[in-house]
């Protein structure tokens, strides 16, 4: 029970800044739209970029984001296809398709890494989110895209986004041993913690303008169901086939693959959402009730299920 509640306490301060978020959009006029074009455009690449430089060269490290990316595009497919039978000609299925393989694991994920696990576990967070941050802005970026474009117009905005490009380059780096400055270090740990600090002020930005109206249960309900069942089970069949068959990775990997498949929904969903124009608000309050409930899920996961 102690350690229940002091999770909850490390927890907090990121809920703070939703509420920060929500002051800064209502009092101050901030806007959710360029904030969100600066976080899929400028801040996630340094991220990815620099999770990528820094990771240590084994096949075990680099197989991380293939698997975060696999399941979250796995995901994305089939609650793309259960979405059309509740949202034929609605573009809600595709931000319920980009919501299920997507995660809160940058904004949210990160910070609770560090808190649990320190600094050791970084590279490994950073790996896994890279899978993730790939996945938002390939297939889940297109899936969501094709609410309101063409196919071609979809495609064209995914080649134009540069994370994936970052990833390329952060492996060229990491490969070739290319050194940076330390001056150019310490700038880029200016972004990670900009990641987290943005990521979180534009769920509460997002709810700034949400008319509880558009509270839609059904679309909060399967997304509910992707996020804290489905990626949860699928990481655990993904743990067990590593300790029965293959042998790769280590208990730390573990930990920190199943810490990142219990985390809220995307806040980068309110991002995309708003960036594309589909159905910004109705994603903005389910990604705030996941919020929520994983102040409470979280803590008791990590309880039972990490060592």
């Amino acid at each position: 029970m102690i350690v229940f509640f002091t999770l909850i306490s490390k927890i907090l301060p990121l809920y703070a800044i939703i509420v920060l978020g929500f002051v800064a959009a209502r009092k101050l006029g901030a806007q959710k739209e360029t904030l969100a074009s600066l976080l899929i455009y400028t801040i996630a690449p340094v991220v990815v970029f620099y999770g990528v430089l820094t990771a240590p060269l084994t096949l075990a490290y680099f197989s991380l984001p293939l698997i975060f990316f696999a399941i979250a595009s796995i995901l994305c497919g089939i609650f793309f296809v259960l979405g059309k039978t509740f949202y034929q000609d609605d573009p809600t299925k595709n931000i319920l398709a980009f919501s299920a393989g997507a995660a809160n694991v940058g904004y949210f994920g990160l910070p609770m890494v560090l808190v649990l696990f320190g600094n050791g576990a970084l590279s490994i967070a950073v790996l896994c989110i890279t899978g993730i941050i790939l996945y938002e802005n390939t297939v889940g970026f297109y899936v969501t895209a094709r609410g309101h474009h063409t196919v071609a117009q979809s495609i064209g905005r995914v080649v134009r986004l540069p994370t994936v490009y970052a990833f390329l380059l952060g492996a060229l780096f990491n490969f070739f041993r290319i050194p940076l400055g330390p001056d150019i270090v310490a700038a880029i740990g200016y972004f990670k913690g900009a990641y987290t600090l943005l990521g979180m002020m534009i769920v509460g930005m997002g709810l700034a303008t949400v008319r509880w109206a558009s509270v839609d249960m059904r679309f909060i309900t399967l997304a509910f169901l992707a996020k804290f069942v489905a990626w949860p089970l699928l990481i655990t069949l993904v743990i067990l086939l590593d300790k029965l068959v293959i042998h790769a990775y280590t208990q730390e990997i573990f930990n920190v693959m199943m810490l990142l498949s219990v985390v809220p929904l995307a806040a980068n969903a309110v991002a995309f959402a708003t960036e594309l124009k589909v159905h910004p608000e109705k994603t903005a309050i389910a990604v705030f009730l996941s919020t929520l409930f994983a102040l409470v899920y979280i803590p008791i996961i990590a309880r039972v299920f990490i060592r």
